[in-house]
């Protein structure tokens, strides 16, 4: 097995706290992999400013300046084949990439989901959760298809509703969970023992039935 670290590009729209969180895993050595790009739709994201301070190369690039959706994801696509990444990790990255622009990535692009997908693809996740009356609520970390938050689930984390739960309160209690599974998650895969056989994923070899869950231990079936 190769001892070269997997290379990972990230994008992200927002302020990118589940980029600090991937940071800070492979500043603890818990993550082995190379960050070779940091890019978003929106020029003043905080997840560049964080790249720009852990010396990762960014790229803002703006949708408007493109002719239509499609060039847009194309560009970027382009842009991130070009940094030599391995895997692609959408880390709060709120726009619908293109399926043929997609295409040449499936298999080695995963997002991070603020629901127990396949509950509540989409937005406003927290607010639909509650108002549904749900017990539980989670996050999701899946393989990237051009379907919407509908690619194969890898692995979810786990937390109890509270009565004093709204939205917001919700959100921040759903966070810490997480920027645990997103780091674990790509551990997995750029340590190989998570795989992409064209159709679902695998673990260890054998096709993983169920999406891992996360625990205080880690992941595990």
């Amino acid at each position: 097995m190769s001892t070269t670290p997997a290379k990972v590009a990230v994008l992200a729209s927002g302020r990118g706290s589940n980029l600090a969180a991937l940071l800070e895993a492979q500043a603890r050595g818990e993550l082995p992999v190379e960050f070779v790009l940091v890019g978003s739709d929106k020029a003043g994201a905080g997840a560049l400013r964080l790249a720009e301070a852990a010396n990762i190369p960014t790229l803002a690039l703006d949708p408007r300046s493109h002719a239509d959706r499609r060039a847009f994801d194309q560009e970027l696509l382009r842009r991130v084949a070009a940094s030599g990444a391995d895997w692609l990790v959408l880390a709060g990255f709120m726009r619908v990439l293109d399926g043929a622009a997609l295409k040449p990535w499936i298999g080695r692009i995963i997002n991070i989901h603020p629901s127990l997908l396949p509950k509540y693809r989409g937005l406003h996740t927290h607010r639909r959760a509650l108002e549904a009356g749900d017990a539980e609520h989670g996050a999701s970390v899946h393989f990237v298809t051009a379907e919407l938050d509908g690619g194969p689930v890898i692995a979810q984390a786990y937390l109890p509703i509270e009565a004093g739960d709204d939205e917001d309160r919700l959100a921040q209690r759903l966070l810490p969970l997480e920027h645990r599974l997103l780091p674990a998650v790509l551990g997995l895969l750029a340590s190989g023992r998570l795989q992409w056989d064209g159709r679902a994923a695998r673990f260890d070899g054998r096709p993983l039935a169920a999406p891992l869950r996360l625990g205080d231990d880690g992941l595990r079936p």
